[in-house]
């Protein structure tokens, strides 16, 4: 091929592999507790010091777990910064994936779409798992022969759909022909399942599973690199019957007995949020019921986070104080740093802005002020999480900065400091891009100063 003498020669590029989405959160760093059995490290899963709230919250895990905390509440309490979100999450992690944890802020509950009581029932609903155990009738192997009949559409004789199929299915010790209806024939064109693949097909639920290719497959397409993983090939029959284990939530089987098909696979497609009938809810607690009586399910008591209670009114609160008393319910955690202030909705002054005789049941947890070295120790494990390397002047400065003023500023400062550092071409954060970073973004107490100085020239409407 002719190329013009000013063309370069051709280049190969290497293309960066995709990355997971990344981003660093407030609370990224934190990954348990830190607790060994149920005694607290002083360092450890993101947490630093707190150890009696950690202590305290080990324990919450510990009765959770063991199903003996349901309908019970907790308060964690304690000044701006202490760490009750951290705790909370930190219990989560504890809890592990299958037990429900529902985090909400109380604000929330006065923006939704529904009601309060609405918003609040389907929170604590979802807040409840239950664990079932299903043996079905499946059909399981490697797709060795393919054909789909077609016909075309009654409306537009230009489209073929699809009628039926007769596949091969094969395990490595069995191989059975089998045919299917439209509606496998359906799933099987849209899943894309082709020869090689490894299939599932739920008889009872209707449903066809491409799992992936098969190891044998994908050596014999001799492609270098593919994009699919490769599925060993099954054992044993094709026909056999699995027990499946999964966890759903009574808001998710209030879904799918709403929209009238009481289908488990169902449950993982989304729907609008919309207020659901009492009756429903009646009939699938006793739907749940009748599954743990059958020794079909369990149920896995979840929590539900609530945030910055205090802005709850007292309607709220007695609405979730009547909600602990019933047989399903959840454990309730709630956080402030309220100190002794008014019920929202009321003139009544109470510790903690919530009423007494709902304070009077939940066990509080205190969260205390972090101390300078703790201080420090937190701003070393949040500029590890952001992939931040700060010098030990600067660390100290930082220290300083959060001792007088306030954790979370001095955390906040971390990242423009990492911009201020790599624009004069440095790995490092130093003192000197610090007290700049300090210079541009002031703290509430000297946004206040400003205020004070500057008042008349601010609007008061």
């Amino acid at each position: 091929m002719y190329r013009f003498s000013g063309d370069s020669m051709p280049r190969i590029k290497e293309i960066p592999e995709l990355r997971e989405f990344e981003r660093v959160a407030a609370h990224s760093h934190i990954k348990g507790l830190g607790l060994e059995g149920l005694k607290a490290k002083h360092i450890a899963d993101g947490f630093v010091g707190q150890e009696e709230a950690r202590e305290a919250a080990g324990i919450v895990v510990r009765l959770i777990k063991e199903g003996k905390f349901a309908g019970r509440a907790v308060l964690i309490a304690g000044p701006p910064g202490s760490g009750k979100t951290a705790i909370a999450l930190g219990i989560a992690k504890e809890l592990g994936k299958d037990v429900p944890f529902v985090p909400i802020a109380a604000s929330e509950i006065f923006s939704a779409e529904v009601k309060k009581t609405e918003f609040l029932t389907q929170a604590l609903r979802k807040a409840i798992g239950v664990r079932i155990r299903e043996m079905r009738k499946i059909y399981e192997g490697e797709v060795k022969e393919l054909n789909i009949e077609k016909e075309p559409h009654p409306y537009n004789p230009y489209v073929q759909v699809p009628t039926s199929a007769t596949l091969k299915i094969a395990t490595k010790d069995e191989s059975k022909k089998i045919s299917v209806d439209q509606s496998f024939a359906i799933q099987l064109v849209q899943q894309g399942v082709e020869t090689g693949d490894i299939i599932q097909i739920d008889v009872d639920g209707g449903r066809l599973i491409k799992l992936g290719k098969s190891e044998k497959a994908l050596k014999e397409s001799k492609v270098d690199i593919s994009a699919e993983k490769p599925v060993p090939i099954p054992t044993g029959p094709v026909v056999k019957e699995k027990e499946f284990v999964y966890v759903v939530t009574l808001h998710q089987l209030d879904l799918a007995r709403a929209k009238s098909s009481f289908d488990i696979a169902s449950l993982f497609f989304g729907g609008s949020r919309k207020e659901i009938d009492s009756e429903i809810r009646s009939e699938v607690d006793e739907f749940v019921k009748r599954l743990i009586e059958e020794g079909r399910g369990e149920l896995v008591p979840g929590v539900i986070f609530i945030d910055e209670c205090s802005l709850l009114d007292i309607e709220t609160y007695a609405f979730l104080n009547r909600a602990l008393e019933q047989e399903l319910s959840p454990i309730i955690i709630f956080a402030t740093n309220r100190g002794i202030a008014k019920i929202r909705g009321t003139d009544q002054v109470s510790p903690h802005a919530m009423p007494i005789d709902l304070l009077d049941r939940i066990l509080i947890i205190t969260t205390k002020p972090y101390n300078r070295d703790e201080i420090k120790e937190i701003i070393k494990i949040r500029a590890k999480a952001e992939k931040i390397e700060i010098s030990k002047e600067g660390l100290e400065y930082l220290t300083e900065i959060g001792s007088k003023t306030s954790l979370r500023y001095a955390i906040q400062l971390l990242a423009p400091s990492n911009i201020i550092a790599k624009e004069a071409g440095k790995k490092k954060i130093e003192k000197e891009h610090l007290e700049k970073a300090y210079k541009l973004f002031v703290d509430v107490k000297r946004s206040s100063q400003y205020l004070k100085e500057q008042e008349e020239k601010f609007l008061k409407y």
